[in-house]
């Protein structure tokens, strides 16, 4: 593959043969280092310029070089590691002639190892005074000046490591996300919770409605399905008897790609033996708040658009009464069909075939009309049966389910439920959604027998939650987009 390269680019690549040539790798070896630059920084920050002079602290770093002023016989760079930038100062008289010709052939995005002495310069910033210095990787493109804001966004997503190199706020998400999963994990496992994994291949589409992205088997010539939830196999381990799993694990839905959704996402779902939708509901509250504290410190965040406080008691609702709220009309109090399609046309909603139910006209008006403001942490309650093919009734009104969705922001984050663990009533719930699947719903679930089975043999009753850990991370790295706190979201090849 022929490629064309810039000016600077050559001088790189002559510059990468000139260290062949004096013997040394352009790519380095292992190189053992001893401190960060945020630690260093840290350390001395406090110590007055005066005393660094009776002292000899020596550390040895590594890093990315993101500044060079080069002068004569002495110059000053900054190293960035994954901690922080660091300045080092570097003389002729204290390396010698030959490296200190070696170090002003570096260029901007070289990575190099520096042994020295910590010092405090007259402006009061620690700097690592050069006592040795070694080359380590030879950068053969050049940084960009600028790498971020709207003209870049698509790049910055494109070549992730560009944006980790030159945008701090994309590496503190980076390293943040990691530490909100294992604050969740550590919350769990001391509640008893054992995380678990499942197959990402599946040869039934079930646990969710979505459409799944499909794949092939080529041993077995057989077509399977990327998973699009974790829900039936984690409930067979509850009747098991392991009775407090959960799953962190991507999950797969073929559908579009927007501000709040990627193609492939990090679900977290949690099961818990005798339990119920209160539960979860207290473990959901209690979890969000723990990460606030241990994690971020506080408890206030900007998310798209609004000041959000995890602070104090959650709002609680039902899907009915917040239709009520916004629109004056209650639903709960209707039982005709045809008074529900008549309200549907005069509210211009438009319904599919399958949706001409009464579930999903009232899905429907709260997408259109309730949705979008429920801002402040609300558990959303009391969802239709149509939609919610996995749930127990509710035993007061079996149009209704025992579930709830927790919004925040007007988006939802979490899904929850007093789960379905009557093998007759499941098997009922199944056929009505090949129903669906036959009149033209394409994300429908297939029946699985094999989990009615597993029903027959006895699922204590439990609670269940499934989580949108990306949905999650965005609130508490307060970012509005997705493809922010996903390291490679799913981009359109280059034209």
């Amino acid at each position: 593959m022929e490629r064309n390269f810039t000016d600077q680019e050559l001088v790189r690549r002559e510059k990468m043969n000139k260290i062949r040539e004096m013997g040394m790798d352009p790519f380095g070896q292992a190189f053992e280092r001893d401190s960060y630059a945020k630690d260093i920084k840290e350390k001395y920050a406090d110590i007055p310029h005066d005393e660094f002079e009776s002292r000899n602290d020596i550390v040895t770093v590594a890093g990315r070089i993101m500044f060079i002023r080069k002068m004569g016989k002495a110059s000053f760079f900054t190293i960035q590691d994954k901690t922080d930038k660091l300045q080092i100062y570097i003389s002729i008289n204290d390396v010698g002639e030959e490296t200190y010709n070696l170090f002003k052939s570096a260029d901007l995005g070289d990575i190099v190892g520096i042994k020295g002495k910590v010092m405090k310069t007259n402006t009061g910033e620690i700097t690592v005074k050069c006592l040795e210095y070694t080359h380590l990787v030879k950068a053969l493109k050049p940084l960009p000046e600028k790498f971020h804001g709207l003209s870049d966004i698509e790049e910055r997503y494109r070549r992730r490591y560009v944006d980790l190199i030159m945008n701090e706020d994309s590496r503190r998400v980076a390293f943040m996300r990691p530490r909100i999963i294992r604050c969740i994990q550590n919350f769990l496992d001391k509640q008893g919770f054992v995380e678990v994994e499942t197959p990402i291949l599946t040869t039934l589409l079930t646990g969710a409605s979505a459409r799944p992205f499909i794949t092939h088997h080529n041993t077995q010539d057989l077509d399977m399905y990327l998973r699009i939830a974790l829900e039936l196999n984690l409930k067979r381990l509850l009747v098991g008897g392991m009775e407090r799993v959960y799953e962190i694990g991507r999950t797969f839905r073929n559908e579009g790609m927007d501000m709040q959704h990627n193609p492939e996402f990090t679900m977290m779902e949690v099961y818990q033996a005798y339990s119920n939708l209160e539960g979860m509901m207290a473990l959901t509250e209690n979890m969000y708040k723990t990460i606030a504290n241990e994690v971020c410190g506080k408890t206030t965040f900007k998310y798209l658009g609004h000041d959000i406080n995890l602070d104090g008691e959650w709002k609680r609702v039902s899907m009915t009464d917040a239709i009520k709220e916004q629109t004056g009309i209650d639903f709960k109090a209707i039982t005709d069909l045809d008074e529900c399609l008549r309200l549907a046309k005069e509210h211009g909603i438009e319904l599919e075939e399958h949706e001409k139910q009464y579930g999903h006209i009232v899905n429907k008006f709260f997408e259109k009309y309730v949705e979008e403001t429920l801002i402040e942490p609300t558990f959303l309650y009391g969802h239709p049966i149509e939609i919610s093919p996995l749930t127990k009734k509710d035993p007061d009104d079996s149009r209704f389910t025992q579930r709830f969705e927790l919004f925040i922001s007007g988006k939802e984050c979490a899904n929850a439920y007093t789960e379905l663990n009557d093998p007759v009533d499941q098997l009922e719930r199944f056929e009505d959604q090949l129903k669906e699947k036959n009149m033209g719903n394409e994300e429908a679930n297939d029946i699985d027998m094999d989990f009615i089975e597993a029903l027959e043999y006895g699922m204590p009753p439990a609670g269940g939650i499934g989580y949108g850990i990306d949905r999650m991370c965005m609130l508490f790295t307060e970012q509005d987009s997705i493809r922010d706190v996903l390291l490679f979201p799913t981009m359109k090849p280059r034209d």
